[in-house]
């Protein structure tokens, strides 16, 4: 993942609390010119979160809770 983060420009915490998941997600997908796993979004939407909020709480910040979100399965924090 920090390859990626360094790929699409985020070399900071900072940075990477200004940016949007989806958008890095379909950044990634156009620059390696390949559809990457969902799964990816989802550690991109972790990390984004907790650079937000460092302060998150820890179930939100595992990649797996926002698969869950995707899918419908859970609603998002608040």
């Amino acid at each position: 993942m920090r390859r990626d983060f360094s790929r699409l420009g985020v070399n900071s915490v900072e940075q990477l609390a200004r940016r949007s998941p989806k958008r890095l997600y379909d950044e990634l997908c156009r620059r390696t010119g390949q559809r990457q796993d969902p799964c990816v979004l989802d550690t991109f939407r972790a990390a984004v979160a907790q650079a937000q909020d460092p302060d998150l709480p820890i179930e939100y910040c595992v990649w797996w809770f926002w698969s869950r979100v995707r899918k419908g399965e859970v609603p998002p924090p608040r």
